[in-house]
């Protein structure tokens, strides 16, 4: 990851051209206010997507709410088709329409079938799609992230999409795809080494990002 150059930075409201294959969100207006909002907000894009269907993505360091505000930003202005998990719960009614729309992904924790097993068996009925995840599953700094993600990819043969918070520059980035090995330490410790010029410049707690 480079985390100097500035090759490669999307200034919103300049578009950022999504690869073919990437699941994606139509044209709409509303996608437009996003982007004009993305702009205000001062954060930018750095790097490209890679050119595949499916993709678990990841995004650390987590240390607010605010980088899931920003990163549900970004994929909206981006257009960028990228799902979450959430509780079943969540979508009932109105606001879970919204979810849906968004791109939630309802869960049911406590299933015969497990999260992960849910989620390997979306990616096999589905052509195309993205699955966003924070490694860390929580917002205070950890020595190990969680491996779920990890056996999402694994399980359903998909490579891992690695994106990073660089808070000092103000930028969300892309790093190089990275598709899961039977070495699930070894995959781990890469991963996380990717990511350590971040995590040390992150703030503990972000309170605000305007």
């Amino acid at each position: 990851m480079n985390t100097r150059a500035d090759r490669g930075i999307a200034h919103f409201p300049s578009p950022v051209l999504l690869p073919p294959t990437m699941p994606r969100f139509a044209d709409r207006t509303w996608r437009r206010i996003f982007r004009a909002w993305v702009q205000a907000s001062g954060w930018r894009f750095e790097g490209a997507l890679p050119n595949v269907p499916k993709a678990v993505l990841i995004a650390a360091p987590h240390t607010s709410w605010w980088d899931g505000y920003h990163g549900l930003l970004f994929k909206i202005a981006l257009g960028a088709d990228i799902s979450f998990m959430a509780k079943r719960e969540l979508f009932r009614g109105p606001p879970g329409w919204v979810l849906r729309k968004l791109g939630g992904i309802p869960i049911e924790r406590h299933a015969a079938h497990g999260v992960i097993a849910q989620m390997v068996m979306r990616f096999n009925a589905h052509d195309q799609l993205w699955l966003g995840i924070t490694p860390e599953g929580t917002r205070n700094r950890v020595a190990r992230w969680k491996t779920g993600f990890w056996q999402i990819a694994r399980g359903a043969g998909v490579p891992i999409v690695p994106v990073y918070f660089d808070y000092p520059r103000r930028i969300i980035g892309v790093g190089p795809l990275f598709m899961p090995s039977a070495d699930i330490a070894g995959d781990m410790a890469t991963l996380r080494a990717l990511y350590a010029p971040f995590a040390e410049s992150a703030p503990p707690l972000t309170k605000g990002m305007f």
